[in-house]
């Protein structure tokens, strides 16, 4: 077997863990460290009549404030759209080909 292939076999996650816990005190076995910052929530402005609708359908889906559901509700619209976008493109590459 060849160096590549050694170093290219998938570890099993306790192999991972073994190896992180080897390495938890040995400063020079990390990258630096990277920092974050949390993006700020975004304000949304709705009608009056549509977020009473949206609060309504919260508590039916028992979601524990209206903010919660819609989150949900944004994520998976994204998430249709995303893969909308990803279908219609490959579309057009077949076509274009």
């Amino acid at each position: 077997m060849r160096t590549e292939d050694k170093t290219k076999k998938s570890l099993s996650e306790q192999e991972i863990d073994q190896i992180v816990a080897a390495q938890a005190d040995n400063d020079s076995a990390w990258e630096r460290p990277v920092y974050v910052q949390s993006a700020k929530p975004a304000s949304v402005a709705i009608p009056a009549d549509l977020a009473s609708r949206a609060a309504f359908l919260a508590r039916l889906h028992r979601k524990k404030n209206v903010e919660e559901w819609l989150q949900l509700i944004i994520q998976e619209r994204v998430e249709l759209e995303e893969a909308a976008f990803v279908g219609m493109k490959q579309d057009l590459a077949v076509k274009a080909n």
